[in-house]
């Protein structure tokens, strides 16, 4: 364990490296973002049933708000200003990120992207601090330094800072570990709760705080009750949005079942690689070829650091950073294989553990990392911007 510091010191800390660090990321993105409108010629805007999507171009200093309104974003509007609907793909996204939206919509006198802005920034913000503060005890202050610079520039983390769930879920799943390495459990229940009701794969932070009670157990500690109790409460978020579909369609697997409408199918993840490297290497250069390329660029690195993270983690960061990489991989689209796991691999910072532990041990600085982050950002964020298909 962990000895039990006084919270204030290490708050103010966490605060001083990484509040910088978000204002800079942030307003860096909103320029970038309103530059990036009209940049590119846009691609025809993709609708969702019940929410239109906004027009392209559509001139004026509002475009640095509204450019981020873009593809998964509208599902997220539309249900929490509508609600869900059966058979029509909603069910593919679980519903605690279109509650808050609701609720801060509510108070800010019904402006749903403005609130779910509000939520996604301010969730990265304590995302940063909750992983900054974990690291370091796991790690060191050195890592943890770099940990959050290559989290925060990662090429596709403008989705942090837009109106998707990647933001809340980082921050709760890290708050539920955050919270079971220091052995409170019922705060690591109930963020890990909170997670399996922010994304699909929050069902994995439940296997990880279960993986933790074990490994503790192992190394004397008298809290695997504790521990199974909490990784219980965190199955329960997946089990009550599971179980609400079974009461409104009948159907109690319907979140799974409508990832058909993104025409997923369950494969084999050494299928879905070795298929995804073939289309990335065939197609170099060929219309569309870049985002077989972009994908693989961005996941196959991702993949090779996550397994050097396996030497050194407990088995709860392991389970966590494993299974989140395993359940997308396993449901691929066939004509793109890697499609949104650049996304897909954001919230899982343990993988970048072992990133900034090569970058110290090589003495590489982390503002060469940075930079090669921010190169990424300044190529996806106008080509997200612009509908073209980065999510």
């Amino acid at each position: 364990m962990t000895p039990s510091r006084s919270i204030s010191p290490r708050l103010r800390e966490a605060l001083r490296v990484c509040l910088p660090l978000f204002l800079a990321v942030r307003l860096g993105l909103l320029a970038l973002g309103l530059l990036s409108v009209g940049l590119l010629p846009p691609i025809e805007p993709v609708s969702v049933p019940g929410w239109p999507a906004p027009p392209v171009p559509d001139p004026g200093w509002h475009a640095a708000i509204t450019a981020w309104e873009r593809f998964d974003a509208l599902w997220f509007l539309r249900i929490a200003e509508g609600g869900y609907a059966d058979g029509d793909g909603s069910a593919a996204f679980f519903p605690l990120y279109p509650i808050a939206i609701r609720l801060v919509s509510a108070v800010l006198g019904g402006h749903p992207l403005a609130a779910a802005l509000l939520i996604s920034n301010l969730a990265f913000l304590g995302a940063l601090l909750v992983v900054y503060d974990l690291t370091r005890a796991e790690r060191s202050e050195a890592v943890a330094r770099t940990t959050v610079v290559l989290l925060a520039t990662f090429p596709t983390a403008f989705f942090f800072l837009a109106p998707y769930s990647e933001a809340p879920f980082l921050l709760l799943s890290a708050l539920a570990l955050w919270a079971a390495r220091r052995g409170r459990f019922a705060l690591a229940g109930a963020a890990g709760f909170g997670a399996a009701l922010t994304r699909n794969v929050g069902v994995v932070v439940a296997a990880a705080l279960a993986a933790e009670a074990f490994q503790r157990r192992r190394e004397g500690d008298r809290v695997l009750g504790r521990g199974l109790l909490a990784a219980g409460v965190a199955a329960g978020g997946t089990l009550v949005y599971l179980l609400s579909w079974q009461v409104r369609s009948g159907d109690l697997l319907a979140p799974l079942h409508q990832q058909a409408t993104w025409q997923r199918r369950f494969s084999l993840p050494w299928d879905t690689l070795i298929q995804a490297t073939r289309i990335a290497v065939r197609y170099v250069g060929a219309t569309n070829g870049p985002y077989w390329l972009i994908d693989w660029l961005i996941t196959v690195p991702f993949l090779a650091f996550s397994a050097l993270a396996l030497a050194r983690s407990r088995w709860a960061f392991s389970v966590y950073l494993w299974g989140g990489l395993l359940i997308p991989l396993c449901y691929a689209f066939p004509d793109r294989p890697l499609m949104s796991m650049p996304r897909f691999v954001l919230p899982l910072y343990p993988a970048l553990w072992a990133m900034a532990e090569t970058l110290e041990r090589r003495r590489i600085p982390r503002w060469a990392a940075a930079a090669v982050g921010a190169g990424g950002l300044g190529l996806l964020v106008p080509l997200y911007v612009n509908w073209y298909y980065i999510f």
